[in-house]
């Protein structure tokens, strides 16, 4: 349980930055936020790698979503960058793959204490 409510806190600023995509239809501000958000979670804890894991998936998603977009996977009522995807999109992921790489650091420093 103590691993749950780790991954939990971990996963916190994703859950915020979902929670705000209805309530700012403004994709500028939003992503403003997303970035404000991203800071306060870095400002409170901060791991190795975490900056680059979050340029990392910043970019692997924009390159992603830009396909999926283009090919008609998916699409988007938002369209500020490229005029294909939200802007606040990328900032999202980006700190979505922190969250998994922190959770994947919980999960096997539990595992090695109990071998």
């Amino acid at each position: 349980m103590k691993k749950f409510g780790a991954i939990l806190l971990n996963a916190l600023p994703v859950l915020v930055m979902i929670a705000l995509i209805p309530f700012v239809k403004d994709d500028y501000m939003l992503a403003a936020l997303d970035i404000i958000v991203i800071a306060v979670a870095f400002a409170i804890r901060t791991t190795k790698h975490d900056f680059t894991v979050l340029a990392f998936g910043f970019f692997a998603m924009i390159a992603s979503e830009y396909l999926f977009v283009s090919t008609g996977v998916e699409t988007f009522k938002r369209r500020t960058i490229f005029g294909l995807m939200p802007l606040w999109l990328p900032f999202l992921w980006a700190y979505g793959f922190v969250a998994i790489k922190r959770a994947v650091a919980i999960l096997d420093n539990s595992e090695s204490r109990s071998v």
